[in-house]
């Protein structure tokens, strides 16, 4: 592989034969696992079928949205997906945006940092007791689970399933070192961000947990466009990057980064549904701050300085706006570099 690190890939939803064969390429590879995010669709579906046909990757949901089902719901899905994987499966849990919660989704967002301790917590007692007849009651402030009725089939294949939650802000860092088994670091972060905000907010978030370093997986998502043609690099990184920054709450984010002019103009530009606005607000600077762009060796050596402190890595094509023949290029060259 090119890098010492464990690296991970991204799979979106797809007919069975190419997901069949993109799988079965991961793992012949010796790529460390697969995350299926909630964005163009809920990702265990296709995390199950790529159980089916692999015996050693990793399977990550890279991130479900834990706000949108009940936590019990979410609970047996990870211990279905785990026994069918023979305890390869890792849950990725994650608060999204307001807007896409309450407003698509229908669903509760309320204090997503509380919203989520309790949904983690729940997961972890049904994973741990839910065969065993003793959780009768559940109850926080988002989620009443009346589990008199209810009990597993058997005990999960495993007592406690790893949990992966991830952060854009300093909060959501402290609370991954605290309560998680590992923290998905948002492919929005620079340089700058990981060096001085996340790696301080992980060591407080153990801290008061009592927790050691060891007991945390950082794995840094990062966007990865590798040629040759370091301007068509940049151009092609433009439309997704400025479609990641989209949210307002990100705003603070930009702002302490250095590009909050562009994010506020980005934001404006998508209220009105102007996409072409988006991309053309997002200057060459931010796109070079926030994506790994370059040739090969640039990649490298920048994808290594930037993912010092992580566990892992997790090199991802700027999938939005691409073509298909570009979608291919991108991904044979993470794929060379990163994969062996």
């Amino acid at each position: 592989m090119g890098t010492a690190k464990p690296v991970w890939a991204q799979v979106t939803p797809m007919a069975q034969a190419p997901l069949v064969a993109l799988v079965k390429s991961y793992e012949a590879a010796g790529v460390e696992g697969i995350w299926a995010p909630q964005i163009f669709g809920a990702p265990f579906g296709t995390l199950a079928a790529a159980a089916t046909v692999t015996e050693r990757l990793k399977l990550g949901s890279g991130i479900a949205l834990a706000f949108v089902r009940s936590p019990l719901e979410t609970a047996c899905s990870a211990i279905d997906l785990d026994r069918i994987s023979d305890g390869r499966m890792v849950l990725g849990l994650g608060s999204s945006a307001e807007s896409q919660i309450e407003g698509s989704f229908g669903s509760t967002y309320g204090k997503p940092l509380a919203h989520m301790r309790e949904i983690v917590g729940m997961i972890r007692a049904v994973v741990a007791r839910g065969h065993t007849g003793e959780l009768a009651e559940l109850k926080g402030e988002y989620h009443h689970l009346d589990l008199s009725h209810f009990r597993l089939l058997g005990p999960a294949l495993r007592s406690a399933i790893p949990i992966y939650l991830p952060a854009v802000f300093e909060k959501a860092c402290a609370q991954a070192g605290e309560i998680a088994d590992g923290l998905l670091g948002h492919p929005l972060w620079n340089d700058s961000w990981i060096a001085n905000q996340v790696q301080s907010n992980i060591k407080a978030g153990l801290v008061k947990a009592g927790r050691s370093r060891g007991e945390l997986t950082l794995n840094l998502s990062i966007f990865v466009a590798i040629s040759n043609d370091r301007r068509e690099a940049i151009e092609d990184s433009r439309a997704n990057v400025a479609y990641y920054s989209q949210n307002p709450q990100y705003l603070r984010y930009f702002q302490e980064i250095g590009f909050g002019r562009e994010a506020a103009a980005i934001q404006d530009a998508f209220a009105r549904d102007d996409f072409v606005a988006m991309a053309a607000a997002c200057s060459d600077a931010m796109v070079e701050s926030i994506a790994v762009v370059g040739t090969a060796d640039e990649v490298r050596a920048r994808v290594a300085a930037r993912s010092a402190n992580a566990d892992a890595i997790t090199p991802v094509i700027p999938h939005y706006g691409l073509s298909e023949e570009k979608s291919i290029a991108y991904t044979q060259g993470i794929a060379e570099l990163f994969y062996g």
